[in-house]
């Protein structure tokens, strides 16, 4: 009891601590309010919006056009002093806005159509973009238009640029440039179909469709820490007799880790709609929402709650539905918040692709018994996400439709041309800069219940808390205690560790029969959680091979998500090819090294009943043991394969820069094939022995796949090849090394061969090089795997006659490693050789 007491006081003095807060409000780092067009100062909801002169050093515009109109035209209302004045764009402009502090950034663009001095701006049309993003396309403003958008920037700089239409203008009648707390909007969130985790909102930019207040009034920017407006729920209301609005904002109570004012105001999580169902213990109905949005885009969703309407902890249990999916079935936010009731919470989500234009969001009884019907939502947001090509309005990238100028004409060509580089470079600073920050991040992920094998694990936590998962009816037999990991860690210590990942640090350790280990505990602050986990749980305790790194247990106690593996004695590729000193490998040992991997990834692909898409290929996730034969880890982003009578699945683009397949990056939809480009890439990687992305080379060797191509077109290859391997390649083995990275990255997956051709080209590769060839066969060996195809089904029927003593052992059906072709591909050489 008193432990209780002391956690409520503890919760009740957060609170108010957090309501103090909101008096002074955020202190953002960059803050760049502008009227523009106004000669003066203009005051809106308590911030000063400064003149259009303090800020012109800013803008790159082909004339400089300040307009007003009369305030009489103007209708009433909190932004009307900001649409008197306006700047008006007759040519591509450019706002350059310094970043002192990297990370999200409000962008927000007032408009209102009207006709400025003698500038009708009425009837224009224009297009913005914000770094590589395009916010807004061929866009006319209608009456008054206020737009929100939120984009992380990674630079020092942000760069909002206006594009005219054709024969057209731009203009805007105020903007401004403001941060984000970091912690608002994190990397991770949960997708609706299929259920699993999302990664990736920091590189999405996103716009703001719905900010919305469940059973309260409108709440101004001036009563918002981050100056947010969030308006009542009763215009999108689907059936307003079946809800009810409860007040209690003096109540409100935020947690020390978890929500906070700038998550939503007291307003927000002090009012809520509620099932009408106060009279009628029976009722079994829904209360649902409908919003409007465009088609072709995901939507970021945050779901605010707080229980104000229960007496005590348990009381209410209700499901939350986005369109025909339950998200959250019989959610108890008591058993979140510890048991403390008007506690401040939010949940979010990752819609899939829209596909109508319609977006309904619902709540309703649970389906436990003997609880009364009642559900409640205290507050929404709704954020468009930009699409795989980094808009926001359904266009890959903009340009000025006029070529009058060469700053236009280089704004075209280079958005057309240069696009991917651009992407690249971003996403290099952006990972740096995130790393800097994980440490400082309050953020802390939300574990959901999740099953693996059958098994049930029970978890429970908090967006304030790190969680605690209560494992029962595992038929794993994998589950360690976590006094057995501290033990066999040294209790974690420091010297121990023998890398750091985005999941968290890996120690070496030694269990109590000697058998070594490494052991990855999660950092509770790491971009990676429960997702990963739960993933890779599910996917090693199924597989057993060879050139699989192996499962040996896991722990989820005391608020951990650790893993426990096979100890790999010589560690990734990756250090054995470049920056940590380690010797350099022979030509034989790469080949070696290729074989064992894409063995690993072939089986994941084909040997089990249903096909496992590896989606993180890369050689940081390539580990040795102290032979050095490859094994494949790492599968907290595997997916499993498409159904049999599908050619893909559809999902959220993850994977690591560099190796990610630029189909999948397009299109959203994953294959076996994606694997496939990611190895070709490592291929590369293994040759060269550099890192797959350099920004610090010239822009044309920047990407290793694109530079490799290019010398592998020319038939030239080794004129990049890493320099202890100058002199130690046959030419033979090199030839059919580069032909098999080289289809690997294909432009489209179709054109690239299956892991298991990939694997026949490697192992002739190293016959290749081992054979001695009484002369050079000059014919190109691209197709030798469909040459190969009957030569194998011969050896299969028991024909020796082509080649005597061949002889192949399994060591189980599910187990192909133990396949040998290297008697095959000797004989195959000699023939070549003949």
């Amino acid at each position: 009891m008193m432990a209780c007491g002391i956690l409520e006081l503890f919760i009740w003095v957060s609170s108010i601590s957090s309501l103090f807060c909101l008096s002074s409000g955020f202190s953002p780092a960059d803050n760049y309010l502008i009227s523009c067009g106004s000669s003066t100062n203009t005051t809106v909801d308590g911030r000063v919006f400064a003149a259009d002169s303090l800020y012109s050093n800013l803008l790159s515009t082909p004339q400089n056009i300040l307009a007003n109109t009369s305030s009489n035209s103007i209708p009433s209302s909190d932004k009307s002093a900001l649409y008197q004045t306006a700047r008006v764009f007759t040519g591509v402009s450019e706002y350059t806005f310094p970043i002192s502090q990297s990370g999200r950034h409000w962008i927000r663009l007032y408009f209102y159509q009207s006709v400025y001095g003698s500038y009708n701006l009425s009837s224009v049309s224009f297009s913005v973009s914000a770094q590589t993003y395009t916010l807004l396309s061929n866009f006319t403003p209608t009456s008054a238009s206020f737009i929100e958008f939120s984009v992380n920037v990674t630079s020092s700089s942000l760069v909002i640029t206006f594009i005219p239409s054709d024969n057209s203008s731009a203009f805007v009648n105020a903007l401004e440039v403001v941060s984000v707390p970091n912690s608002l909007i994190t990397d991770d969130a949960t997708l609706v179909n299929p259920s699993t985790g999302f990664k990736g909102l920091l590189t999405q930019a996103l716009e703001t469709v719905a900010r919305v207040n469940m059973g309260g009034p409108a709440v101004s920017p001036f009563n918002d820490t981050l100056s947010r407006s969030w308006v009542p729920d009763q215009g999108f209301l689907v059936q307003k007799n079946l809800a009810t609005n409860t007040s209690n904002i003096a109540a409100v109570k935020y947690p020390a880790g978890g929500a906070t004012v700038d998550t939503a105001p007291p307003t927000v999580y002090g009012t809520c709609t509620e099932m009408n169902s106060q009279s009628d213990p029976n009722s079994n109905f829904n209360v649902t929402w409908e919003f409007t949005v465009d088609q072709g885009f995901q939507y970021f969703l945050r779901f605010h709650f707080c229980d104000i309407v229960s007496t005590g902890p348990n009381q209410l249990y209700f499901n939350v539905y986005v369109d025909s999916w339950n998200v959250e079935q019989n959610l108890d936010l008591s058993s979140l918040t510890l048991g403390i009731l008007a506690t401040a919470y939010y949940m979010d989500f990752v819609t899939p692709i829209n596909d109508d234009g319609k977006l309904s969001i619902s709540i309703g009884p649970s389906t436990l018994t003997n609880v009364y019907p009642n559900a409640i939502l205290n507050g929404l947001e709704i954020m468009k996400m930009n699409n795989s090509v980094g808009s926001l309005d359904g266009v890959a990238s903009l340009g000025p439709s006029s070529s009058n100028t060469k700053k236009s004409m280089g704004m075209v060509v280079g958005l057309s041309i240069g696009l991917c580089v651009v992407v690249v470079f971003l996403a290099i600073l952006f990972f740096m800069c995130r790393r800097r920050k994980v440490g400082s991040s309050g953020h802390s992920k939300t574990w959901v219940p999740f099953s693996t094998n059958g098994g049930i694990s029970l978890t429970m936590g908090s967006k304030y808390s790190n969680g605690t998962t209560l494992s029962s009816g595992s038929d794993l037999g994998y589950r360690f205690p976590f006094a057995a990991v501290q033990e066999a860690t040294d209790n974690f210590e420091e010297s121990w560790v023998i890398g750091i990942g985005g999941f968290g640090k890996v120690y070496k350790g030694v269990l109590n029969d000697g058998t070594k280990v490494a052991v990855k505990r999660g950092n509770p602050r790491s971009q990676q959680g429960l997702a990963e986990f739960r993933t890779e749980i599910e996917m090693l305790s199924q597989f057993r091979h060879r050139h699989l790194v192996s499962l040996i247990g896991y722990c989820d106690e005391k608020n951990e998500m650790i893993l426990i593996y096979e100890y790999m004695e010589n560690g990734t590729l990756k250090s054995h090819l470049y920056g940590s000193g380690q010797p350099s490998l022979s030509w034989k040992q790469r080949l070696d090294i290729c074989i064992g991997s894409a063995r690993g990834l072939h089986y994941l692909h084909t040997g089990y009943s249903k096909a496992v898409i590896h989606r993180d290929v890369k050689s940081a996730n390539i580990l040795l043991d102290e032979n050095l034969m490859a094994k494949v880890a790492d599968f907290g982003l595997s997916k499993t394969g498409p159904e049999f009578d599908q050619t893909h699945v559809s999902t959220a683009v993850k994977g690591s820069f560099g190796y990610l397949d630029p189909e999948y990056f397009r299109r959203q939809q994953l294959t076996d094939k994606s694997d496939v480009y990611s190895f070709g890439v490592v291929l590369f990687e293994v040759l060269c022995a550099r890192p797959v992305i350099d920004p610090s080379l010239p822009r044309e060797m920047v990407n290793l796949a694109e530079w490799a191509m290019k010398w592998q077109t020319k038939g030239q290859l080794e004129q990049i090849i890493d320099t202890n391997l100058v002199g130690k390649i046959k030419p033979e083995s090199l030839r059919k090394f580069g032909e098999t990275a080289e289809k690997c990255l294909a432009e489209f997956g179709v054109d690239r061969p299956t892991m298991g051709d990939v694997l026949w080209n490697l192992e002739y590769a190293l016959q290749l090089q081992e054979a001695v060839l009484q002369n050079d066969p000059d014919e190109n060996s691209t197709n030798v795997i469909g040459e190969l195809s009957p030569l194998v089904n011969d050896f299969n029927d028991g024909d020796d006659s082509t080649v005597s003593g061949a002889q192949f052992e399994v060591s189980s059906v599910d187990d192909l490693s133990g396949v040998s072709m290297s008697r095959v591909f000797s004989q195959l050489v000699k023939s070549e050789g003949r």
